[in-house]
């Protein structure tokens, strides 16, 4: 159990590499499902072609949504998107960086998917075995004392073996090889085209712009790891404020504890003392928040005004640059080089140095 919660740790703590993880297992449930489906198709002129495209469309669709669905950051996306301006300005570049990411992993299964089925065939021949020639791989002889429809029903047979009950008509081994062949010609193609695309997009678009995409993966990734600290800050505030809020419920319940604590012994004062130091470590988790009402007022104010992105420099108390400078003099207060009076450095108060030798 250890072992799986450290995994799932890594996998928490590694964002990217979680996301493609989740993409191959899509991507590998895809071709298993495939695999483990059972093909039926119903060998009738009306519902031929639309089983045979609906299997080749509907189950990507639904891996496409699966994809978004299992993707952390698409509720982090939406978020970005509908909150308040106030302080922060919205980029349009971030978002669509971040959608675009969403979406190239989301198209792996989809792919997957698309690529077995037109390289097995069996959906293609059943979808397009009505449209086939049947002069090219019939008797000509047979096949002219049949009506029209017969012989669309004839053709829509083709992709069921046990209901095939005319082979001196039609070949029907040679036809389904021949549209298995066009089927497996267009997945190559789109294998293809897919790869090419990947390929533009991950190593032709950086080298255009650059600046802008080093630019907007900068600050995507800093939405991310900005939303992970708060919620651990909020999750570690939270932790605080309930073991606080149980420690002072057993205190106002048990008056005499805290008198009790008076008579104990000097062993039992520095352990008071390590309690004094946990409720200070406690009280700066809390970070100054004491009430139900100010933490719903933090929260809210983070939603819809969250704070520049503008670092302040913190100064220790009485240190300034400008007096070393006052009004732009470059030379110092009298003219020294330096930046002190007549060039000379103020008397600061010595440091003692203590030097101890041993004979060892």
């Amino acid at each position: 159990m250890d072992k799986f919660r450290m995994m799932f740790q890594f996998l928490q703590s590694n964002q990217e590499s979680f996301m493609n993880g989740i993409c191959g297992i899509m991507a590998l449930a895809s071709a298993q499902l495939y695999s483990a489906f059972e093909f039926s198709c119903p060998c009738i002129p009306e519902y031929n072609y639309a089983y045979g495209i609906g299997l080749l469309v509907i189950p990507p669709i639904w891996f496409f949504l699966l994809g978004f669905v299992l993707n952390n950051n698409v509720s982090m996306l939406a978020e970005e998107w509908k909150r308040p301006t106030g302080k922060r300005v919205k980029d349009p570049t971030i978002l669509r960086y971040m959608f675009v990411s969403i979406t190239q992993r989301s198209l792996i299964a989809p792919m997957v998917w698309i690529s077995v089925t037109l390289m097995d065939g069996k959906s293609f021949l059943c979808a397009f075995s009505v449209n086939l020639d049947i002069h090219q791989f019939g008797n000509s002889t047979l096949i002219e004392g049949m009506t029209e429809v017969e012989i669309v029903k004839l053709l829509a047979k083709i992709p069921c073996k046990n209901i095939f009950n005319q082979p001196e008509v039609i070949s029907r081994e040679a036809a389904s090889r021949y549209i298995k062949c066009i089927s497996q010609a267009f997945g190559w193609v789109f294998l293809l085209l897919m790869t090419l695309a990947a390929f533009l997009i991950r190593a032709i678009r950086p080298c255009f712009t650059q600046a802008a995409f080093l630019k907007t993966k900068y600050w995507s990734h800093y939405v991310d790891i900005e939303r992970k600290l708060f919620d651990e800050t909020c999750k570690e505030h939270a932790k605080t404020f309930a073991k606080v809020c149980i420690q002072q419920y057993f205190e106002s319940i048990s008056g005499d504890m805290r008198s009790f604590h008076k008579h104990r012994s000097s062993k039992d004062d520095s352990d008071d003392d390590d309690d004094d130091d946990k409720k200070k470590s406690d009280e700066d988790k809390l970070l100054g928040i004491h009430d139900q009402d100010d933490m719903n007022k933090v929260l809210w104010n983070w939603h819809t005004c969250k704070p520049p992105l503008a670092l302040r420099k913190e100064q220790p108390d009485g240190e300034s640059h400008e007096g070393l400078i006052p009004n732009g003099d470059v030379h110092g207060v009298s003219g020294g080089p330096n930046g002190y009076a007549n060039g000379h450095a103020p008397d600061l108060p010595k440091r003692e140095w203590a030097v101890y030798y041993s004979k060892v």
